[in-house]
């Protein structure tokens, strides 16, 4: 298999970072290109690191350059906009529209993103909502293999604090085991674990579109 080029979008990210170690150590990329708001200290042979401003399509396709898989991770929180509603859009629906479209414009074949379980158009929460634009309208581009990653809480170290996350993260371990049949999908999830059922998906799955909750997670 010819050694291929990905593209990580939200590499700062508690997922993000996670895939970016994951593709670095996966011999079938030979280049992992992040793009990236700021300068971050990560060095690697195989690694690019390509400041870009999102808000710049011109610039954003620039830093995308050629390559074949796309891995978007981005996301936001209501605590980083300050609750504006407009900002929370732009990263969480424009940039990975915005990296879709300029994405198969640029030759990509295939979009990893991470969404959310309970992602839908019609949920009551915002989030959600926006979750679920986005894997609705990401399902017209013309890739591949499309793979919509729907993790619920994630584990793992955060740079930044979450107001009320340490309380939920301790009360989601103790409910996981309850969760059974079809509530599985809300068990809490490491999110390494995610980013290696991300890298192997880009490698191994078949063309079309396909959907992963926490059952699918772990078997990778």
């Amino acid at each position: 298999m010819k050694a291929q080029t990905a593209v990580v979008i939200g590499a700062t990210g508690l997922i993000g970072g996670f895939v970016a170690e994951q593709l670095l150590q996966d011999s079938h990329f030979s280049i992992v290109r992040l793009l990236v708001r700021k300068p971050i200290s990560l060095q690697h042979p195989k690694l690019q690191v390509c400041i870009t401003d999102f808000n710049n399509l011109a610039d954003f396709a620039t830093q995308m350059g050629k390559g074949d898989t796309i891995f978007c991770c981005v996301g936001t929180t209501q605590q980083k906009v300050k609750g504006d509603s407009a900002a929370y859009r732009k990263v969480d629906v424009d940039i990975p529209l915005n990296a879709a479209s300029i994405g198969v414009a640029a030759g990509f074949t295939k979009f990893m993103l991470v969404s959310s379980v309970g992602a839908s158009t019609g949920s009551g929460n915002f989030y959600l909502q926006l979750k679920g634009e986005v894997e609705e309208k990401l399902q017209a581009f013309a890739f591949s293999v499309i793979g919509i990653f729907q993790p619920s809480m994630l584990l793992g170290p955060r740079k930044e604090s979450r107001k009320g996350e340490a309380i939920g993260k301790l009360l989601a371990k103790v409910i996981s085991p309850l969760l059974l049949g079809s509530l599985g999908k809300y068990k809490p999830i490491e999110a390494k674990q995610v980013a290696k059922a991300m890298v192997h998906a880009a490698v191994t799955a078949a063309p079309g579109l396909r959907f992963y909750q926490y059952p699918d997670l772990i078997k990778v």
